[in-house]
This record gives C-alpha cells, sequence and structure tokens, in this order.
C-alpha cells in the first residue's frame, strides 16, 4: 500500500500524500448538512469524541491502492437528521471534491456513523 497517490500527465509526474487526500475529504464533509464533526477511528466503550479543528484527520483513513483511493470517514451527525440522507451527501460531495481538487479516481467513500449529537433537549 503507497502513501502518495502518483499521477501522471504529458508534462510529468504528481505526487499527492495521504494526509493532502484527508484533508480535502474532511474539508468538503464538513460542508454537508447534517454532519456535526469528525470523530476518532474505533471507539471505545461507545463513547465518541467530537475532534477539534487540529485533529479532523484522525477521523478519516485513506487507503491508496493502483486503481484509485478508498476513504473511510467516521462521523457524528446532528439528531434529528435521516442518516441515510447525510451519509449520501457526504459521499456524493467527497468523491466530487476529490475528483475536480486533485483529479484522483475516488473508488469508495464509506461513512461510519460513531455518534449522535442531541443539542438543546427539553
Amino acid at each position: 500500500m503507497s502513501t502518495k497517490q502518483k499521477l501522471s500527465n504529458e508534462l510529468g509526474m504528481i505526487n499527492i500524500s495521504k494526509d493532502v487526500i484527508s484533508v480535502i475529504a474532511v474539508l468538503a464533509a464538513m460542508e454537508c448538512y447534517g454532519l456535526v464533526g469528525m470523530a476518532k477511528q474505533g471507539i471505545q466503550d461507545g463513547l465518541s469524541q467530537l475532534l477539534g479543528t487540529e485533529n479532523l484527520s484522525q477521523g478519516v483513513n485513506i487507503e491508496i491502492i493502483d486503481e484509485g483511493v478508498k476513504v473511510d470517514l467516521f462521523i457524528i451527525v446532528e439528531y434529528g437528521v435521516k442518516i441515510s440522507e447525510v451519509a449520501n451527501n457526504i459521499i456524493e460531495r467527497v468523491k466530487y471534491t476529490l475528483k475536480e481538487k486533485t483529479g484522483v479516481n475516488v473508488l469508495e467513500v464509506n461513512i461510519n456513523v460513531q455518534g449522535v449529537r442531541v443539542d438543546n433537549v427539553t
């Protein structure tokens, strides 16, 4: 498994690091309605922790293979939203943004809902 996505054209070779791909994927996902934030991978004891902006890359896993990239996002959604709709919106947004910004072939975007945030419950 590679740590960089390699693209080439008639002008030369482009190497894009996993960190760059993960940041672009997270920022694209954060634009979607219903997403509260990113969560750590592999939650223990059912406790999800909302990550701050400096740790957002902990909520994403990027796998680079010859054919393209696979993205796993670990998210926390807002209470009251339809989770399947939020997940579908994130998948489409991340695929589109990665293709447009980097030119990489996105094979999969997998959404792992780690929690639901409830605000102002009466």
